[in-house]
């Protein structure tokens, strides 16, 4: 009895891994850049990166004080490294050309902000990037500390000094 439970699922197992074989192989799962994802695809994809967040990211403060001056080095970090897919403070009203390609479409940073993400989020996603998206790691780009001074600039790229928000106003 047990050992024809034990090989009723383990055939289940096989044909669910044999069909998952073939709708890959026989191309019935879309790969193109301008489809819409799947559920079960967009499930996957922020499942995984929410765990490896909660497991990977750094837990603790930033070693940056949000001060001014720390604050303002984040604008033209921002503007050699983000912009061209994050946009620029005019957020969502003017995406770069490769920002409208690129598949998921990457948020727009001065409108879709991430503000409310833990600074630990924004450093691991920037160090590291995002894999199966348009993220890159910045990892052998940028020091920590310049990673960490974007990460301070994104979670108060919402209410900057107005020395700051002036030069991040000029970004295009």
């Amino acid at each position: 009895m047990l050992k024809g439970v034990f090989f009723g699922v383990a055939l289940t197992l096989a044909l669910a891994l044999l069909g998952a074989y073939l709708v890959v192989e026989g191309g019935l799962i879309p790969a193109n850049a301008d489809a819409s994802p799947g559920r079960l695809e967009t499930w996957l994809a922020h499942t995984s990166l929410d765990a490896t967040l909660r497991r990977d990211a750094p837990k603790g403060q930033n070693p940056l004080a949000p001060t001014e001056m720390n604050l303002a080095l984040g604008v033209p970090l921002f503007a050699q490294h983000c912009v061209v897919c994050h946009g620029s403070s005019k957020g969502a009203a003017s995406p770069s050309p490769i920002a409208k390609g690129l598949y998921p479409k990457p948020p727009q940073l001065a409108s879709d902000g991430v503000e409310d993400d833990p600074e630990g989020f924004s450093f691991w996603k920037i160090k590291h990037g995002i894999r199966l998206t348009g993220m890159p790691s910045f990892a052998n780009t940028l020091s920590d500390r310049q990673i960490w001074t974007l990460a301070l600039f994104l979670k108060h790229m919402d209410k900057l000094p107005p020395a700051v928000q002036q030069m991040w106003q000029h970004i295009h």
